[in-house]
């Protein structure tokens, strides 16, 4: 199972200062994503998740540059989420060096808009699945009811889609959620938030995801990426 680093692009830094030597007054602390994304390379991580903070306020790439920076200092796959919703925004994100893509849940309700990013990102392409009952329901569907996250993947995996980012569902009933997800479909499956300790990475292991992604336990250094990885294999 992945371990991966994610890092929160807001105005062209890391939304989230990194100081894992903090609680020792050891290292210096930096808001670079570029130095970030390349420590955690150096530690052994094989993908870094970024998310386009303000592109997802915009609902259009807005940290180009700062993703840039990031393909320039690191070697490993770069998946980015935030501001993705149109084949024209994965172009742009491709151009400035991301590798992968991570689409709204509401592309559930799009086929066609589903099928021009497939056509562009192919294999590279994630869709995101938010799993709380209340994100569900209050979401603006374009059908006769809330469909469940069962009903969801199970439309876009009939689509063609392979991989998807899970929200919220690192603990409590999301755990069920990504049970149902890992046996029902030949999917990659990311689990992205929940995790605060190594034993929440040990059930989502024996769960079978593919990987997790983890943002502020890591940059604070709550959660220790060399035991994180360990606990992961």
């Amino acid at each position: 199972m992945l371990v991966i680093p994610a890092i929160d692009l807001a105005g062209g830094r890391s939304r989230i200062v990194h100081w894992p030597g903090a609680a020792a007054g050891e290292g210096a602390p930096t808001d670079r994503p570029e130095r970030i994304a390349e420590a955690f390379v150096r530690q052994g991580a094989r993908l870094i998740h970024l998310v386009d903070v303000d592109g997802a306020q915009a609902g259009r790439p807005a940290n180009l540059d700062a993703l840039g920076a990031i393909a320039g200092r690191v070697a490993v796959p770069l998946q980015v989420a935030g501001g993705i919703e149109s084949a024209d925004a994965i172009r742009l994100v491709f151009a400035a060096g991301g590798t992968r893509v991570v689409l709204g849940m509401a592309v559930a309700d799009q086929p066609e808009l589903l099928r021009e990013c497939q056509s562009v990102a192919g294999d590279w392409l994630a869709v995101g699945l938010d799993p709380r009952p209340e994100r569900l329901a209050a979401f603006p569907w374009h059908r006769p009811r809330p469909p469940s996250v069962a009903e969801l993947a199970s439309e876009l995996v009939g689509a063609g889609v392979s991989r998807f980012v899970v929200g919220h569902a690192g603990s409590g009933d999301g755990r069920s959620v990504i049970a149902q997800l890992v046996g029902a479909h030949d999917a990659e499956v990311l689990v992205a938030g929940g995790v605060t300790d190594l034993a929440g990475l040990e059930q989502l292991r024996n769960a079978g995801v593919s990987g997790v992604i983890l943002g502020e336990a890591l940059l604070s250094g709550a959660i220790d990426y060399a035991r994180a990885l360990e606990a992961a294999a």
